[in-house]
């Protein structure tokens, strides 16, 4: 989780985004805590504002059992196109940098992300991408965002495995 934080730290360093210059957020989802730690960590080393990505209904063990393809996770991530309710809408208009923070499922990032994204007006944002995963990689998420949200700035995704 170290390497994790001391990489984007030096990534908004190079990007020249300082949150001493640039207003900065960091968002994320966390249905068990493991993102979380890695968001908590960030939005410390960055001075920035903390916000959680909460669904309105939480996310049960039995909602997360990856195994069962009646569970609540795996129907929501076999349809590209839902989008889990949010508990409340943040409004970012004031934030340059946004950081969005998620474990990967199924090998992207889960769907209530896409609500968030598409709810938070983020056209024209720096975003900055990260995410927690036991063995998937970032990327497949990330280019999926590129291709659904073109009109956002994002950045190069970050993975703590």
């Amino acid at each position: 989780m170290k390497r994790l934080f001391t990489i984007l730290v030096v990534a908004m360093t190079v990007l020249g985004l300082s949150a001493q210059t640039k207003k900065t957020v960091v968002t994320y989802f966390s249905a068990t805590g493991t993102t979380e730690a890695v968001a908590k960590q960030l939005a410390k080393g960055n001075k920035a504002d903390l916000y959680a990505i909460e669904p309105a209904e939480k996310y049960t063990a039995a909602d997360l059992d990856w195994h069962d393809k009646k569970s609540r996770s795996s129907v929501e991530m076999n349809d590209k196109n839902a989008r889990p309710a949010l508990k409340s809408k943040k409004s970012l208009a004031k934030y340059d940098v946004i950081y969005i923070g998620y474990p990967i499922w199924w090998g992207v990032a889960p769907r209530i992300i896409n609500t968030f994204i598409e709810q938070a007006e983020l056209d024209g944002k720096t975003v900055i991408p990260f995410a927690t995963s036991g063995g998937s990689g970032i990327e497949k998420s990330v280019s999926e965002f590129r291709t659904a949200y073109p009109n956002v700035k994002w950045q190069k995704g970050m993975l703590k495995n």
